[in-house]
């Protein structure tokens, strides 16, 4: 045999063989690497001996979920996919910290090199950040997304500041309504069923008037769920002001000197 050495193109560079002690170095393994190995050795006496090893290499475990970033609507149906590469791969899901395991609503499929999470009726209590685990015997790696719920509006009601039976006029009036949504529901009014150009949660009369003496309702409406709400109706009930006569003071001074030089004449 010649005492030079042939390496095959593929592992030039990355191989290294010690004659002296029949011992082969491999550098930057590859997953092609694997195979069955035979070690020939020629003894000075021309008596050949042959030895077999296997070497198996294990692809590092990556990770990725998708989406990222994913947002929902209330009792709809959503999954996670994590896909990975590797070699005898386990999944596991965490919610946060808390392991996330099968139930009537949850569902876990390992299939083609990846897993899917599945959420049946998905609830605004699912939101949060998820994380996918993936390990093999020679190592592991994860990756998280998060899932925002869209949710309402709910609860939707309507208060009125100050609370009272009668307003007179001139006076300050504010109208509030709040409503449990995600988002924050967007608000428009109506006065008596019809719609007012205003909107926002706050509907305020700096100077009530006559004019608005009627039944209000305020209405929510969730963009992203598509949901809407009415509140129950809130009268407000408008009096005249007893220290108004509808007069001006100076119509109202013109008046009493008239009456006095009326008295005087007499």
């Amino acid at each position: 045999l010649s005492d030079r050495n042939v390496t095959d193109p593929k592992y030039e560079g990355r191989i290294t063989l010690f004659r002296s002690t029949g011992s082969l170095e491999l550098r930057d393994l590859k997953l092609s690497d694997s195979g069955v190995y035979t070690v020939i050795i020629i003894t000075a006496n021309g008596i050949q001996m042959t030895g077999n090893t296997r070497l198996q290499i294990y692809e590092t475990v990556s990770v990725e979920v998708n989406p990222s970033n994913a947002n929902v609507v209330e009792f709809s149906s959503f999954s996670f996919f994590c896909s990975s590469s590797g070699s005898d791969l386990s999944f596991l899901w965490f919610n946060g910290s808390s392991e996330i395991t099968p139930s009537d609503r949850v569902q876990i499929n390992t299939t083609n090199g990846g897993s899917f999470l599945t959420i049946v009726n998905v609830t605004r209590y699912d939101l949060g950040t998820y994380w996918c685990h993936v390990s093999s015997f020679v190592s592991s790696n994860n990756d998280s997304a998060s899932l925002v719920v869209n949710y309402g509006p709910e609860e939707t009601q309507l208060e009125v500041l100050p609370s009272q039976d009668y307003y007179d006029e001139g006076s300050t009036v504010t109208l509030m309504c709040s409503a449990v949504s995600l988002p924050p529901a967007e608000f428009s009014w109506l006065k008596d069923e019809v719609a007012l150009p205003d909107t926002g949660p706050e509907l305020t009369f700096s100077k009530i008037q006559m004019s608005h003496d009627g039944s209000y309702t305020c209405f929510a409406l969730n963009s992203e769920t598509l949901r809407h709400q009415t509140s129950q109706p809130l009268i407000i009930n408008v009096k005249k002001n007893p220290d108004s006569s509808g007069l001006s003071a100076g119509a109202i001074a013109g008046i009493v000197i008239a009456c006095l030089v009326v008295v005087a004449a007499a």
